[in-house]
């Protein structure tokens, strides 16, 4: 990228300043997603969440993104996480990027909760679909909503048997 297009595109937005006690949350039970800056807010640039997962919860099925990478940042506790087909175990303070088209998957680890920043580059809209996640996880939405989202979501789910036999081994 060259600094004429570096700036034009920095120049769409604004400073993005999130105070935590002001943040939106989406909450399920078994995590808490905190939302902090989604595309919109970014001039396109990144989406930026924090999600609280309970012990034993298990956050996202295997599943890819063709726009957009996908970086996690583990703030505390242990994310078991499927990359390709590999699983990582990431404890506080890891950091790991997942390119687009690369199967993964993730949750709290065997045994452990976990805090993580997500961040999406570039950013497309998010929050709306975690939000959805969010009633789906309560019983508010029919889970099909999700699969129908997929394309406006840059969500695409697929099959894993090496993250089934994780989280069948491991919970």
């Amino acid at each position: 990228m060259n600094e004429q297009t570096g700036a034009a595109r920095h120049a769409t937005f604004t400073p993005v300043h999130t105070r935590a006690a002001e943040s939106e949350t989406a909450a399920d039970p078994s995590s808490v997603i905190t939302l902090l800056a989604d595309a919109g807010d970014t001039g396109g640039l990144l989406t930026c969440y924090r999600s609280t997962f309970a012990r034993g919860a298990v956050g996202a099925p295997p599943h890819f993104h063709t726009a957009a990478a996908e970086m996690f940042h583990v703030i505390g506790g242990s994310l078991q996480v499927l990359v390709g087909e590999e699983i990582r175990v990431l404890d506080e303070g890891d950091f790991l990027l997942v390119p687009p088209r690369t199967p993964h998957a993730f949750a709290a680890a065997p045994g452990a909760t976990a805090d993580v920043l997500f961040t999406f580059t570039p950013g497309l809209p998010r929050f709306d679909y975690l939000r959805l996640l969010g009633r789906v996880m309560r019983g508010e939405a029919d889970p099909r909503e999700i699969a129908e989202s997929s394309e406006r979501y840059d969500n695409h789910y697929v099959d894993s048997p090496v993250w089934r036999e994780a989280l069948a081994t491991d919970r």
